[in-house]
């Protein structure tokens, strides 16, 4: 029985990086409804610079994730693509411990975070099956693109 572990992971970033999306959006939605959505005192964007740069690279990592477990069937790959997957998983729920103590708590973020965390978890799961199969029921590199 084949366990597509690539292409279920491959699915499972690829609805979290929407869940990203969808979190910043969510946090700009009241600028359509005339809402102010100004959190920081910042005057220009090189005072939040690191912040932009931090987002850039949460967001980029997973993307290149998805490349990296389109491309690769390398068991070195798997243990350092599960380790990504927990790091991401704890700056996940850390993430959501922090939006649980900003008030006035955004209870439609707070469910979004937590579905996000499951995701992550799922993602998580699935990558350690993945990095456990030593049966190697996947196709071999070589025959991927053949």
């Amino acid at each position: 029985m084949a366990r597509h572990y690539q292409e279920k992971i491959v699915a499972l970033w690829s609805v979290f990086l929407l869940g990203l999306l969808f979190h910043t959006q969510l946090g700009l939605m009241p600028l359509f409804h005339g809402i102010n959505v100004i959190v920081s005192q910042s005057q220009n964007m090189e005072a939040i610079a690191p912040i932009m740069w931090s987002m850039l690279v949460f967001f980029v990592l997973p993307m290149t994730a998805i490349i990296g477990t389109t491309l690769t069937n390398n068991q070195r790959y798997r243990v350092i693509h599960f380790g990504f997957t927990v790091l991401y998983s704890l700056l996940n729920l850390s993430h959501l411990i922090a939006d649980l103590m900003v008030q006035p708590i955004i209870w439609y973020q707070i469910v979004l975070m937590l579905m996000l965390l499951i995701i992550g978890l799922l993602i998580n799961l699935v990558a350690w099956q993945w990095m456990r199969d030593g049966r190697n029921t996947h196709m071999k590199d070589r025959e991927r693109f053949t």
